[in-house]
């Protein structure tokens, strides 16, 4: 059975550093990783708040079913398809991704420690912690750059949905990390530690 971890942390904290990093201490035949991001429902299944704009920063939506069938079917040594998620962004054409099992498979998104189907099958529980006023900062750039927003829209959804979200559905599971990474300035002595002990593992 593969070592699964789940790493989670608020929006633009700084996972995706974390996880690039790391990838780059193992081989695709070591390390699997699965991203909540393409298990996200169709933007007309998505809910709308009180002034019409579509919120993607709730639990809801994420097919977290699909999300926990998949990490389980990779945990069992079967492979996986799934379908890119671009983040409605039309200029993008989504690639059909395969995912191998793995002896360590790492699973990572918002909502991780959320969902209990998903939370029930992590080994090693990990959180990537940075302050508001950073994460607000990244989120910006890299709303812009890399999905197309408006500087209104990217601080419409921070202060109605991603803060929120933050307070009610992420946060509180911090304190049940078995490691919390706070990213502020720099990352490298914890993921050396994490690169340690998953090589231990291996």
């Amino acid at each position: 059975m593969s070592y699964i971890i789940g790493i989670t942390g608020g929006s633009a904290s700084g996972k995706t550093t974390f996880l690039r990093k790391l990838l780059t201490h193992f081989t695709d035949d070591e390390l699997c990783l699965l991203s909540q991001d393409n298990y996200y429902k169709d933007k007309s299944d998505q809910q709308v708040d009180e002034n019409g704009v579509v919120n993607f920063d709730l639990p809801a939506c994420i097919d977290g079913d699909e999300f926990a069938k998949d990490i389980t079917a990779l945990r069992s040594g079967n492979e996986v398809q799934r379908k890119e998620y671009t983040f409605n962004n039309p200029n993008v054409t989504p690639k059909d991704l395969t995912f191998k099992p793995a002896p360590i498979i790492l699973v990572e998104g918002i909502f991780v420690f959320y969902y209990p189907e998903i939370y029930k099958q992590l080994d090693l529980k990990i959180f990537i912690d940075a302050k508001e006023h950073i994460k607000l900062q990244r989120r910006i750039i890299r709303d812009k750059m890399e999905r197309g927003y408006e500087l209104d829209d990217v601080l419409y959804r921070y202060t109605n949905h991603v803060a929120p979200t933050y307070e009610k559905y992420i946060e509180p599971y911090k304190y049940d990390a078995d490691i919390v990474v706070p990213n502020n300035k720099n990352l490298d002595k914890a993921l050396e530690l994490v690169v340690s002990h998953l090589k231990s593992i291996l």
